[in-house]
């Protein structure tokens, strides 16, 4: 007798869980990392024409009264940079910012980016659960388009 599970993404969590989901997302999708404040960051970007597209994560929470909310991760591709941070409430959100880039071509990778970093925080959690229910994990396969099947035994 076999089962087939579809995890719906529901991401609540606290900074530093999203920062590890967003951190193994960025890196999946070949965003490097910057390293620098968010006040440099803003510097660095005034001064230029800058094209921006803010994108938000849908059923998403950052967990704590103040906790992150200053808090930023910021990632470059290709003249494209992305910055996730925490709105006014709470949800996390990308901006995504390039020079000589189209709102349209912004939109289409933030949204993969999106896609990567909410995959990545799911399966964190599931691997976290089944782990604390003793549940044993037989098989992983990433498929083509990026879907991730795990089968797994349970006593």
């Amino acid at each position: 007798m076999s089962t087939v599970m579809i995890v719906a993404p529901v991401v609540i969590a606290n900074w530093s869980l999203i920062s590890a989901a967003v951190g193994a997302g960025v890196a999946a999708a070949g965003f490097s990392a910057v390293a620098g404040t968010a006040a440099g960051v803003a510097q660095g970007l005034a001064s230029r024409n800058v094209t921006r597209e803010e994108i938000d994560v849908p059923d998403s929470e950052i967990l704590g009264a103040a906790a992150g909310t200053g808090e930023r991760i910021v990632a470059e591709k290709d003249g494209m940079r992305a910055i996730f941070s925490r709105d006014a409430r709470g949800a996390l959100k990308v901006c995504m910012e390039g020079e000589g880039v189209s709102k349209e071509q912004l939109r289409r990778v933030g949204e993969e980016l999106v896609g990567r970093v909410t995959q990545q925080y799911v399966y964190d959690r599931l691997m976290t659960e089944l782990a604390a229910r003793n549940v044993a994990v037989i098989a992983e396969e990433v498929t083509d388009d990026a879907a991730v099947k795990i089968r797994v035994r349970s006593w």
